[in-house]
């Protein structure tokens, strides 16, 4: 399988994130992709490239500019209001929630980091959007590659996205790789994309920017939101609004669910999305679906990824794999691999 690796992504490395009260060592790192990369290495799975470029024009498909404008200038923004910042990473204090405006852009930096993020435990850091952009290039050139042809194609690179909004960051995501790479597919004339996404956390992201259209279907297996985050999204009553009713379609599992009835919601999703006939396939791929995993509460283990990938392959659709969440990191990379692995095998 091709590979499509963002080399650019260490240069978004967090010092610091606010979890349960207290700043605790970023739980989301470099080494996560690193390790990916050595096992395909190890593997020689297929070839691994570098992502083609793209102009912003494609990111802005999927985000809003305005968005993508403080993205873009907020480290510089942000050393300005203090040289002594350059040491330091930038966390949001202030949101506009409920009764609040959120159509006027605040002068002051730290109101539109606000009013562009939802929690303190994603933090903007000085290569933050060097290596956001360049991931979301990883994406576009692997649904690209699918588009030319290739059967599947995986998008190596963090930060993850499923999380980030049309205009919004959170749960360490910045640009919805997932959504660029299904949008550039639409672009391209593929009638009808599904989004699958296997994170431990809903990607309530991805379903807000497809909540509305029915030519995208979004499903994914994930975490109860009544004890899980993001919390706010992710309940098996969410199914899509005006023109997207009904093409929205979550499968909420308790903590501790074990593969057996993981598999059985994969099989469930599964159906769906050969019931909506797609040309196409995005998979949001978490691996902190692992037993092991620091911050989820699934049980899957490294063997169990293996059969991943065959069912996902026997859906029989051009895919387009894109690496999302995964905190055990010594297992990540053998957890990705296999399924990965697996698509390929049960291929031939």
């Amino acid at each position: 399988m091709l590979t499509i690796y963002n080399d650019r992504h260490a240069l978004h490395h967090g010092k610091l994130e606010m979890f349960r009260g207290e700043l605790v060592p970023c739980f989301e790192v470099p080494a996560r992709a690193d390790y990916v990369l050595q096992e395909l290495q190890q593997r020689r799975l297929g070839p691994i490239e570098e992502p083609s470029a793209f102009d912003d024009a494609a990111i802005a498909r999927v985000h809003a500019q305005r968005y993508l404008d403080f993205l873009s200038g907020a480290w510089d923004e942000w050393v300005a209001l203090d040289p002594a910042n350059a040491t330091r990473d930038a966390l949001p204090s202030y949101w506009p929630i409920r009764t609040f405006r959120s159509d006027v852009l605040p002068a002051s930096f730290p109101a539109r980091m606000g009013l562009f993020s939802y929690d303190a435990g994603t933090p903007l850091t000085s290569g933050t959007w060097t290596a956001a952009r360049a991931g979301a290039c990883c994406a576009l050139t692997a649904a690209a590659r699918v588009l030319q042809g290739d059967r599947a194609a995986f998008a190596l690179t963090r930060p993850p996205g499923h999380h980030a909004g049309v205009d919004f960051f959170g749960g360490y995501c910045f640009l919805n790789n997932a959504a660029i790479a299904a949008q550039s597919l639409r672009d391209a004339g593929v009638e009808r994309v599904a989004v699958l996404d296997i994170d431990y956390h809903h990607g309530n992201g991805t379903q807000a920017i497809f909540y509305e259209r029915a030519d995208v279907q979004f499903t994914s297996l994930h975490g109860d939101p009544h004890t899980e985050y993001p919390y706010y999204l992710g309940y098996a009553d969410e199914r899509g609004a005006g023109e997207g009713l009904g093409f929205n379609h979550n499968l909420p599992l308790a903590r501790g669910s074990g593969f057996a009835q993981w598999r059985e919601a994969l099989a469930t999703a599964l159906r769906g999305i050969a019931a909506f006939k797609p040309g196409a396939l995005v998979v949001s791929l978490g691996l902190d679906t692992f037993a092991g995993d620091p911050i989820a509460g699934f049980t899957l283990a490294t063997a169990d990824y293996l059969r991943v990938g065959e069912d996902l392959s026997r859906a029989g659709l051009p895919t387009v794999f894109v690496f999302e969440g995964g905190y055990a990191v010594a297992e990540v990379g053998a957890n990705a691999v296999n399924v990965l692995e697996g698509f390929m095998q049960q291929s031939g």
